[in-house]
């Protein structure tokens, strides 16, 4: 049985693409003169689009959080998991800072103490689970780091927990300004105290 000819194929050597044996001539000319293929991904692309397609495709972006030039291709998964200016919450306070600062801040906030009502103490903030655990021998269920939670549920644990030891958004607030002003001081003494070494 003879095949029609309408269903011959010849491979240009442009594009590497099956065409029709009889409009394979017109292809190649075609072909040849408005199409160039990407050396990056292959694709056939319209010459005067190249650049335009190496730019939205191809071209290194900087994250716009951190300016660290990366492939298009990773910037998702590095503003998600890798971004050190990337913005996560604070487990004691729940406070949104870029993780960058969040140890700094962390080391600072877990030193802050909640009263225990069940033993009457007040207790520092990272020391609060193992408190439970060793003192009353139960553990608050919302007692977890923010990490072992999702989004909404490390809020609604952060706003359960201010809520149960009565810690308001104001009280937070003055806290971090109190803090403030201390280290301002001591930063003010102890210029004056190098500044009256100095002149010794």
């Amino acid at each position: 049985m003879a095949i029609p000819s309408e269903q011959l194929t010849s491979i240009c050597t442009h594009c590497e693409r099956a065409i029709p044996t009889p409009n394979f001539d017109l292809h190649t000319a075609h072909c040849a003169r408005n199409l160039e293929k990407c050396k990056l991904c292959g694709d056939m692309v319209a010459k005067r689009h190249v650049e335009e397609h190496y730019l939205n495709t191809h071209a290194p972006v900087a994250c716009s959080q951190c300016s660290e030039t990366m492939d298009r291709e990773t910037l998702a998964v590095h503003k998600g998991e890798s971004c050190p200016r990337r913005i996560v919450t604070c487990e004691y306070c729940e406070f949104p800072l870029p993780v960058i600062d969040l140890f700094e801040h962390q080391e600072v906030c877990g030193n802050r103490t909640e009263y225990c009502h069940l033993c009457s103490k007040y207790i520092r903030l990272r020391e609060r689970i193992d408190h439970e655990i060793m003192v009353h021998g139960t553990s608050d269920s919302t007692a977890g780091t923010s990490r072992d939670a999702s989004a909404p549920e490390r809020r609604e644990q952060g706003a359960e927990r201010r809520q149960r030891h009565g810690v308001s958004q104001k009280r937070l607030l003055f806290t971090i300004a109190i803090t403030g002003v201390a280290v301002l001081l001591g930063s003010f003494f102890l210029q004056r105290k190098s500044d009256s070494t100095q002149l010794h």
